[in-house]
């Protein structure tokens, strides 16, 4: 996820670009940059690290001009640096693109210009499109724009500039956000409103597949295909501290209701286009590694070691090697059997958590593969490991991670499949099978994200306890750690997850009258177990809420309080699913208390010490 905005008009436009980048900094920080046509020409100024950065720069240097268009980037194509900054120009630097998404198959346009005698500077996919419109350009640069677009396979929002046009800017829109903004004798571009809200409240929302072309007094809407359409203006009544949050009342909930595009996102470019295959081009890990492997550890802290746990099961289940999972502030201290036949794999939300980090050293220091899935492309993690598997889910503003997590599950199941069809464990009809479901998991999440009032009065109502407990087997059980945890963390509310097979060893003597007691039972295989172990606690007077699949909840009604239903998938991917109405419940139970959800008492996003 990146920001991108441009203008067109008689405002300073070195300003409009920096204050809009500041409204959309959340969407990417790693580095920024505009472009804009000054009396010189078209001229660029950019910067790694934090828009401070490249406002200092400009301090210096300042571009005046009456049209550009800025970036601020979160990496998903090459390591932060100014060289990979946007915007990205072609050869003759008489173009100039900004964009936020990914082009799928930006490797094969790249060998094909690269023989043409085209010459790249930078490690993006970004730099392409600059160089497929300057190839394309023949006096008039919308239909450069359209020709190009016509090669590229992806998501993409983009600006675009050249110098041949300095009175026109065109923006377009496939799978990423983009609003046009419309002013008096000016009008704008931006990935979000908050972008533009400073200078107007009248915007258009382009949708997929369209594009607009803007000049200082007017704005063209178009398909992609040169097909002129209307479209009803927007006014915006939002303030601009809501406008940042895209109309949610706390980053939280909005980054819940962004897991469908993460979930999408880390699975574009990943599969290949019969639908039947993983692809993981950018892996150094050798398909003769890969059959060596012995066993699989896997290390990570607090959420990112829940999304672990589910990872090791895929992995097990899917590849047939041992798998084991650690905490990565125990595991040099445990001196763990590693040997160069052992592949590591680390996650790290932000790819900076010094446990994590230090597991990673202790790992390559003993002759292991290390693979890291990381949120962030340049960050220490990504650098040290020997590949790293990114996960698309966007900067997370909020301290309790939500889509991080839930994409960590899809990178793992992807590379499960992976690593499965190299070894031959699953057949290809198998794989293409479960591709289909992992497919079919973002609009699976969007159906729970419409029908969650029941959660939301279930959270309320628990509320006012002071301790609560999580109960599942297997997988359930994994998603109930995580759960707990989350609960924990923004609503302080006490709570621990157990095995739900576990409860008669102990567990069971906690258990009192009115204790929610939150049942996952998705997993079929184990099912009546389950059922055996909510009647235990049932008996002992605990108030039972089930989360379960839509057939189940009818029977399961005879045995619970309440029940949630959740869309039928794959025993394995069902965590991507069952997760989501426990990020629900922990957000609603610490709105009802009053608490800072995005920020909870004592704890930070990136824990960058030991």
């Amino acid at each position: 996820m990146c920001g991108i905005v441009g203008y067109i008009g008689k405002r300073d436009t070195q300003s409009v670009l920096i204050e809009g980048l500041k409204k959309l900094e959340y969407r990417g920080y790693d580095s920024a940059g505009i472009a804009v046509f000054t009396p010189e020409g078209l001229q660029i100024s950019k910067s790694i690290g934090r828009l401070a950065n490249l406002e200092s720069k400009l301090e210096a240097a300042p571009l005046v001009g009456s049209a550009g268009i800025g970036h601020t980037r979160w990496a998903t194509h090459g390591k932060p640096s100014d060289v990979n900054s946007h915007p990205h120009t072609d050869n003759s630097e008489k173009f100039s693109v900004v964009h936020n998404g990914i082009v799928e198959n930006y490797l094969e346009l790249k060998e094909e210009l690269i023989g043409q005698g085209h010459v790249f500077v930078s490690e993006t996919d970004t730099e392409v499109i600059s160089h497929l419109v300057a190839r394309e350009y023949d006096g008039d640069i919308v239909k450069a724009v359209q020709k190009a677009i016509s090669y590229m396979r992806g998501a993409f929002a983009l600006g675009v500039l050249t110098e041949y046009e300095p009175h026109k800017l065109v923006a377009v829109r496939q799978a990423s956000p983009l609003i046009i903004g419309l002013g008096e004798g000016e009008n704008f571009i931006g990935s979000d409103i908050p972008a533009i809200l400073k200078y107007t409240r009248n915007v258009y929302i382009l949708n997929d597949g369209e594009m607009a072309v803007l000049t200082e007094d007017s704005v063209e809407l178009m398909t992609i295909e040169g097909n002129f359409i209307s479209r009803e203006m927007i006014h915006v009544d939002w303030d601009a501290v809501t406008a940042e949050k895209n109309g949610f009342d706390h980053f939280m909930l909005k980054e819940i209701h962004e897991q469908p595009k993460a979930y999408r996102d880390t699975i574009r470019g990943r599969v290949d286009e019969s639908g039947r295959k993983v692809v993981l081009k950018d892996l150094n890990l050798t398909e003769d590694r890969i059959k060596q492997i012995q066993n699989v550890h896997i290390v990570a802290c607090g959420t990112a070691y829940h999304a672990g746990l589910v990872g090791g099961t895929v992995i097990e289940q899917l590849v047939r090697v041992p798998v084991y999972n650690d905490v990565a502030s125990e595991y040099r201290y445990r001196s763990p059997l590693i040997t160069p036949e052992t592949l590591v794999i680390v996650v790290s939300q932000s790819g900076e958590t010094a446990d994590t980090l230090a597991a990673l050293r202790e790992a390559k220091s003993n002759g292991a593969h290390v693979l890291a899935v990381t949120n962030v492309v340049g960050s220490s993690i990504a650098r040290d490991a020997d590949d790293v598997l990114v996960t698309l889910a966007g900067p997370e503003i909020a301290v309790a991670s939500t889509k991080a997590y839930s994409s960590q599950l899809i990178a793992f199941y992807l590379l499960g499949l992976y690593l499965a069809q190299v070894r031959g464990t699953q057949s290809e009809d198998q794989v293409a099978h479960m591709i289909s479901a992992i497919q079919a998991l973002p609009e699976q999440v969007e159906s729970m994200l419409e029908n969650s009032d029941a959660i939301k009065a279930y959270a309320e109502q628990i509320s006012h306890n002071q301790h609560l407990f999580f109960i599942g087997r297997g997988l359930d059980y994994a998603v109930a750690q995580e759960g707990s945890l989350k609960l924990k963390e923004i609503s302080y509310i006490h709570s621990e997850a157990y095995a739900a097979g576990e409860l008669k060893h102990g567990t069971l003597a906690l258990i009192e009258d009115g204790i929610p007691v939150i049942a996952l039972a998705t997993q079929d295989s184990v099912l009546e177990k389950t059922v055996s172990n909510i009647k235990e606690v049932k008996a002992r007077g605990a108030d039972v809420m089930v989360i379960t699949h839509e057939e189940h909840v009818a029977s399961l009604l005879k045995s619970v309080d309440q029940a949630f239903a959740i869309p039928k998938t794959l025993p394995l991917f069902t965590p991507a699913l069952s997760v989501v109405p426990l990020q629900l419940l922990s957000y609603y139970a610490s709105l009802a208390l009053g608490h800072d959800v995005d920020k909870p008492r004592n704890l930070a996003k990136s824990v960058t010490v030991e």
